[in-house]
């Protein structure tokens, strides 16, 4: 016991030298009480409850919506925890609903020739505009490569090209996915994310976009395109004062129905390779089309769920863990099953806020800061649930000390890695390592930064107004010898992402979503004894608005 107490103590010593900021603060050690009360069977059966049929997939708007979020406000109150906006548990969140029927088929023509390209199977289109009927006419398509303008890149796929009228084809991710010297090489800037490609496109005047689909670049295959665009109505905050804030189409093109349409136009899939070097122009593909799509629209209001845990003395210091609680509802049925129960993704995460919140009430010393639960809606459809947080807070942003977000944890096993979705943004990440040296595990980089991460879920709204934030998970190591037993479990849960058969399955393992839960609740627990704020680190997009907040 004692050379284990020796390395310890060798290891803290290690890391204030690794991190000199760490090193100013006072190193806590774990509370064990509060680690105990984080079990396997409250936090199942909470999991369980929330990904079963009855939920419905718990869709926003629907029956779903509300079986979901008063269980939360439940189990928060059941908890101990105040209401976190005034004497309610709930937030208002106006939201609109479009339903996008398009064009059956799609029919691309050129001067030689014609192609018609099938809904669902080789593209989809919706339209965020608020009108019944939207339709171009003979709108050009016209390849952008990558639809960037990023002057810190030096990089402008738009220089010197008028796109009103037109539709664009852009690729997905940026030019450091395929090319390490360019952006941030592997690690996807937001300039990769789809979200992106529809704000430029719109703010370039264009009438449409269409995003060619790739699977690795995207890091999804085109299952996700049909099913989260082609199949499900589409969610926006009902506060768009800005036509067009959006251009009039929105959709995603196959990787085959690209090369076709490229053939058509007299080139091929060699233009994606230029379009992959410095100083690319747009090439106008001589071929025109017509979009129809109407609109089904429903406003309406769904909720963030919030509760809080005040402080003892700085209570008007809030540390907010998150965790989204919405999935994708009653879709296109999968061998006679519509329901998309989102066990990962991410009753697993919701059901992590009820466990942390158990172990700060059972901690031997009570929180000096306030601890925020906040559970979002809809960040399925585009994080919109922590936008509306971020634009309207209930806590002011400039006393938010942190963000910790937990969204679809690894059912294959412990780990003795803790893999940080964009390592290197922010001192959130030196917390992390100090609470990972306590369990005896370390940190390192997400294995797969090409994805873009770090923009794909809750906590990019709260770096987007300089608060830092944390997203983290199991990496890699496992803690099991056996090599089989985690292939087979990594194969039973594949090809479950946004799909039916996201359920409790019995190869699941909870022993590292439990240890990565206990990590969390030691990082924020960490946090809240402190009166030190973390900074963004020297070279995040982030630094400056942190500052200025």
């Amino acid at each position: 016991m004692k050379n284990k107490f020796k390395h310890l103590a060798l290891g803290i010593a290690l890391l204030a030298m690794l991190h000199p900021v760490s090193a100013q603060k006072k190193h806590h050690t774990v509370d064990q009480k509060a680690i105990n009360s984080i079990t396997e069977k409250s936090y199942k059966n909470h999991i369980l409850q929330l990904s079963s049929d009855d939920f419905m997939g718990r869709k926003p708007f629907t029956k779903g919506d509300t079986l979901a979020t008063n269980y939360i406000a439940e189990q928060f109150k059941k908890l101990g925890l105040k209401p976190g906006n005034g004497n309610s548990y709930f937030q208002e969140v106006p939201m609109v609903e479009i339903t996008s029927t398009p064009n059956v088929s799609l029919s691309l023509k050129s001067s030689q020739d014609e192609l018609t390209l099938q809904n669902l199977s080789d593209y989809v289109v919706t339209s965020r505009r608020l009108q019944e009927q939207v339709e171009l006419k003979n709108t050009e398509l016209v390849f952008v490569g990558f639809g960037i303008v990023a002057p810190e890149y030096q990089w402008n796929d738009y220089q010197g090209l008028d796109v009103k009228g037109k539709t664009v084809v852009v690729m997905v991710n940026d030019p450091g996915h395929y090319d390490q010297s360019l952006f941030k090489g592997d690690t996807m800037t937001y300039y990769g994310r789809w979200t992106y490609k529809y704000e430029e496109a719109a703010r370039q005047g264009a009438a449409g976009v269409m995003i060619i689909h790739q699977t690795k670049a995207a890091s999804y295959g085109w299952n996700v395109i049909r099913t989260g665009w082609g199949n499900a109505p589409q969610m926006d905050l009902d506060n768009v004062s800005d036509p067009n804030q959006y251009a009039q189409v929105e959709g995603w093109l196959s990787t085959e129905s690209t090369s076709k349409l490229f053939k058509l136009a007299g080139y091929d899939d060699a233009l994606l390779e230029k379009a992959k070097k410095r100083g690319f122009k747009a090439v106008p593909l001589g071929v025109k089309t017509n979009f129809k799509v109407s609109n089904k629209i429903k406003r309406s209001k769904s909720n963030n769920v919030i509760a809080r845990l005040e402080g003892k003395s700085r209570q008007d210091e809030n540390i907010i863990y998150t965790a989204h609680w919405d999935h994708l509802g009653i879709g296109e049925p999968v061998q006679g099953d519509s329901i998309y129960n989102g066990a990962i993704d991410n009753a697993a995460g919701v059901a992590a806020l009820f466990e942390i919140a158990k172990a700060f009430k059972a901690a031997k010393k009570a929180p000096e800061r306030s601890i925020v639960f906040l559970a979002v809606t809809s960040e399925e459809d585009g994080l919109l649930g922590s936008d509306y947080y971020v634009r309207n807070p209930i806590f002011p942003l400039k006393t938010t000390v942190a963000n910790i977000n937990m969204d679809a944890f690894s059912a294959a096993g412990a780990t003795k890695d803790i893999s940080i979705v964009g390592k290197g943004q922010s001192e959130m990440d030196d917390y992390a390592q100090r609470s990972a040296l306590k369990f005896g595990r370390y940190t390192k980089a997400e294995g797969n930064p090409s994805s873009g991460g770090f923009y794909r879920s809750d906590h990019f709204n709260f770096a987007k107004v300089g608060v830092p934030a944390l997203y983290a998970g199991s990496g890699s190591d496992y803690i099991e010898q056996d090599t089989s037993i985690i292939a087979q479990r990594k194969k039973a849960l594949e090809g479950r992402y946004h799909a039916v058969n996201d359920e409790v399955i019995p190869e699941w393992n909870f022993e590292g979503m439990l240890a990565d839960i206990r990590l969390f609740f030691d990082i924020g627990y960490t946090l809240s004894q402190e009166d030190i704020f973390p900074k963004w680190k020297e070279k995040s997009e982030f630094k400056e608005i942190g500052e200025k907040r």
